[in-house]
């Protein structure tokens, strides 16, 4: 392997692939960063290569908000263009958005590999896009870097070769560990809030089947509100975009319980994170970095693509049933924080990498084979 291409577009890709990033420049690996520009907002996007000190991307096609069919197609021909005149050895994408899925599809039509870092998670549930996204992009990908032993097996469930899959835990982790401390320096997102360490509850919510369903939307409000008033704690709220806009269009009230913020930086959300009483989410990255830090955390789903944080007691799934989410949630809280840490010890960006330098291109090796 001599170069890498990185196709990254939204929060959670920029996160979890800094430590891949920084460790390519540690390494002196010859890489370029491709960003897609699916997050369209500057508080989830521009900030985080500042905050963290990533290198600007070489590449940005600014797609911004599209439907799915629209957005994906305009990246596909994006990214198409750009591996056409750099010709990297592989591309590298991560997780399961329409940035992944558009990347998966542009190299396989490549002389390239394609490398998926967070392979083999599934949520088995086919009406989310993230799981289709996910699902083709595994079986597409040339190497596959699964976080724990549970993606591993699902991966020999739909009999994908072993050969293409590597366990080499989730770089989250090294993310976390990477930026925590960091946080706590130069954060003061407490202060700014009017916040006490312990003393309040951090929700989000942001999947479609939450917050473009009127009923949906309203019943998980109503239930994190439940809890809040119960508990005593003001229920933090950093509204995605796309919920803020369903507040209005579904005309849904936010109960007085609920304090609506904008959204926040990465050190200062990781930082509410990290201190808060509890975690009310339908995001997967987050039930990740709850679970992480020590938080106790309930999913605001019926179905997880991380069951790991469930079966080491660090979270729960209880839908949007308000009395659900108060049980849950009282259940959460009366456990002990000292579960262990599924996803691995903070050193995948470096196997990663090694794996990568240390194999030979598997489509090439196929392509020769084959003449």
């Amino acid at each position: 392997m001599t170069k890498i291409a990185i196709v990254l577009g939204t929060r959670p890709e920029i996160i979890k692939l800094s430590p891949v990033i920084r460790e390519c420049e540690r390494q002196d690996i010859d890489f370029e960063l491709i960003h897609t520009g699916q997050h369209y907002s500057e508080n989830l996007d521009q900030v985080f290569f500042d905050q963290l000190e990533l290198p600007e991307p070489d590449y940005h096609l600014k797609v911004g908000s599209k439907s799915h069919g629209q957005q994906t197609a305009a990246m596909i021909a994006g990214i198409e263009d750009i591996l056409v005149d750099t010709e990297p050895d592989i591309l590298l994408v991560q997780g399961d958005t329409n940035s992944v899925l558009a990347g998966a599809i542009a190299a396989s039509k490549l002389d390239m590999d394609l490398g998926h870092v967070e392979a083999g998670l599934r949520s088995f549930n086919r009406e989310m896009p993230e799981e289709t996204n996910r699902v083709l992009t595994d079986h597409t990908a040339d190497h596959l870097f699964a976080p724990t032993a549970q993606s591993v097996q699902y991966l020999r469930s739909e009999n994908i070769d072993e050969n293409r899959i590597h366990q080499t835990g989730n770089t989250v982790v090294d993310a976390v560990h990477q930026h925590a401390s960091l946080a706590e320096k130069n954060s003061s997102v407490l202060q700014r809030l009017g916040l006490e360490q312990g003393e309040y509850i951090l929700m989000t919510a942001h999947r479609p089947g939450n917050v473009d369903d009127a009923e949906s939307f309203q019943a998980l409000l109503r239930g994190m509100s439940n809890l809040g008033m119960d508990l005593g704690l003001d229920v933090i709220y950093p509204i995605h975009p796309r919920a803020e806009a369903s507040l209005d269009e579904l005309d849904v009230d936010v109960p007085e319980q609920i304090t609506l913020v904008e959204p926040q930086e990465y050190l200062d959300f990781l930082r509410l994170e990290a201190h808060a009483r509890l975690i009310g989410t339908d995001s997967g990255g987050i039930q990740e970095e709850a679970c992480i830090l020590g938080v106790p955390c309930v999913t605001l789903r019926e179905e997880t693509e991380r069951p790991e944080t469930i079966e080491v007691g660090a979270n729960m799934l209880v839908g949007t049933d308000p009395e659900r989410i108060t049980s849950g949630a009282y259940e959460m809280l009366a456990k002990a924080t000292d579960w262990t840490n599924p996803f691995g010890s903070g050193d995948a960006a470096i196997q990663i990498l090694d794996i990568m330098k240390d194999e030979k291109p598997v489509r090439k090796q196929a392509m020769n084979q084959q003449t």
